[in-house]
């Protein structure tokens, strides 16, 4: 970051650094504003934990109302962006997004498009076939004991007959933490709600897809738990 932009972490970004924020002209400006800050953010000159300039400040550095730049900072909040905070020391305060907040925008882009059932199934079979060899050479003791209880609670609820195949996707996604990566956590997290679509098609063409596929938990965990990633291939 550069000798102009230096901030300590809670500490608002100077009013005399004049060149870091430009006096926006735009049809849409608050959009501007935050296209302006997710620049600073790349570059490093915003980092987690800076508080950005007062409303007032940055009217002021923008050329805008100050209804501008609440609905900036609320668009930069909704992006996980940044973090409003109230009383004496808050502000607007830059975070790092989550890959849960990043997942949802992923999320709404796959539920919106025109895909299927199908074109998702077969996404999902290649993506965690792939995901196999990683899932058993990293998965912790932790990582199995918390499937192994998962999996009970989802063979009592089939015996139940409250089995449902939101449990599956769960367990999918569960498995996908075993890696340790969360890029990957990222995308299947995202992955989710076109995940359970998938699901639910397919039990629709195989009634007893939910008996079965718990049984293949079982197989899964016990691959996992050996070290075998041969007989892991066949998928969770």
């Amino acid at each position: 970051m550069g000798p102009e932009a230096s901030v300590q972490s809670g500490e608002a970004v100077s009013s005399g650094d004049t060149e870091m924020f430009k006096v926006v002209s735009s049809s849409r400006i608050s959009l501007t504003i935050v296209e302006q800050v997710k620049v600073l953010i790349r570059q490093g000159r915003l980092t987690p934990g800076d508080r950005l300039p007062s409303e007032r400040d940055l009217c002021e550095r923008f050329g805008v109302s100050r209804f501008t730049v609440r609905e900036a900072l609320r668009m930069l909040e909704a992006g996980g962006l940044v973090e409003i905070k109230v009383g004496a020391k808050g502000g607007a305060f830059v975070t790092t997004p989550s890959s849960a907040r990043m997942g949802e925008g992923l999320a709404d882009l796959l539920n919106l498009s025109p895909m299927t059932a199908s074109n998702v199934t077969e996404a999902r079979q290649i993506f965690e076939l792939g995901i196999v060899p990683m899932v058993v050479d990293r998965a912790t003791d932790e990582d199995i004991a918390a499937l192994r209880a998962m999996l009970e609670s989802h063979q009592a609820a089939l015996r139940r007959g409250e089995y449902d195949m939101s449990m599956s996707a769960d367990f999918h996604v569960r498995v996908a933490a075993c890696t340790h990566n969360p890029a990957i956590e990222m995308l299947v997290q995202s992955f989710h709600r076109p995940l359970l679509m998938s699901l639910l098609q397919a039990k629709v063409l195989a009634p007893l897809m939910g008996p079965r596929g718990v049984r293949e938990h079982v197989e899964f965990i016990a691959a996992i738990a050996n070290r075998d990633a041969m007989t892991g291939r066949h998928g969770p």
